[in-house]
């Protein structure tokens, strides 16, 4: 699998003043990695029907979905591992192994989330990151996160945004996404926590698992996405055009190994 290097995005290069790479890594990766097969959807005269994002399962023994690719940072020498390796119970899954590290494997995407708002997806965690606290920079690391990237739309930001999304957009080529959705297993934080990442607030952080009781075991998920975006940022969601997964440790020093299944969007329930 190919890599892409995203470039360091500080307050000079990026389009909405976020600060720190971390928070804005899908944000310019959705935007950077290429070529990518996006995931078109379905014309009008079909029926909505369940999308698989990542079909880890699917994909030959070994390999992962050639529509993944990673992502890896200027600042970060150590890179997360993805593998693709087999689960007694999911069949073929992608297994991460963090060690003072920070990486992450990313589908580009172009999906309406009015008519798919059900992101469905299963993982498994080994361990904490004891150090992580999802209210500070030096706390931004969690052994599994799911990342859901909206598209940019100039109708939405002001003419100031617009002139730095159009300078990112001669950099990178194609224009960054709006905003963020990033669902967390956190040490602390209550499940259902929602709070502005600590970069920026153009990403929002979900906990959807807390605390070490469920560690070692599958677990299943199901988020509304319309919902979420809609509580987070009190607005319509513009179309999504990216999801990544992401095991990391290099804020904190620590370690963490996860696993993840497949990942769907599902259509809106009749």
């Amino acid at each position: 699998m190919s890599a892409a290097t995203l470039p360091k995005c500080g307050p000079s290069n990026s389009p909405s003043g976020w600060r720190g790479w971390r928070a804005v890594a899908v944000w310019v990766a959705a935007a950077t990695v290429g070529p990518l097969a996006a995931q078109q959807p379905p014309s009008a005269d079909a029926p909505p029907k369940t999308i698989i994002v990542g079909d880890f399962a699917g994909a030959p023994a070994g390999t992962l979905p050639a529509e993944w690719r990673a992502l890896t940072f200027p600042d970060i020498k150590t890179h997360t591992l993805y593998a693709a390796v087999p689960d007694p119970v999911q069949g073929q899954v992608v297994k991460a192994t963090a060690s003072a590290s920070a990486s992450g494997l990313l589908r580009k995407i172009a999906l309406d989330a009015h008519a798919y708002p059900i992101l469905r997806w299963r993982w498994k965690a080994d361990n904490l990151i004891s150090k992580g606290d999802v209210t500070r920079k030096e706390g931004d690391d969690y052994p599994a996160r799911i990342y859901v990237s909206f598209a940019y739309d100039p109708q939405r930001v002001s003419l100031l945004e617009r002139a730095r999304y159009g300078a990112a957009r001669l950099i990178y080529g194609e224009y960054p996404p709006h905003a963020g959705l990033n669902y967390i297993w956190d040490g602390k934080a209550p499940v259902g926590t929602l709070v502005t990442n600590a970069f920026t607030s153009r990403v929002k952080m979900i906990v959807v698992e807390s605390g070490p009781s469920r560690l070692h075991e599958w677990l299943t998920y199901e988020r509304n996405i319309l919902e979420d975006y809609r509580r987070a940022f009190g607005e319509e969601p513009p179309p999504v055009s990216g999801i990544a997964i992401m095991t990391d440790a290099d804020n904190t020093g620590e370690s963490a190994v996860a696993w993840y299944g497949n990942i769907e969007l599902q259509p809106a329930p009749q």
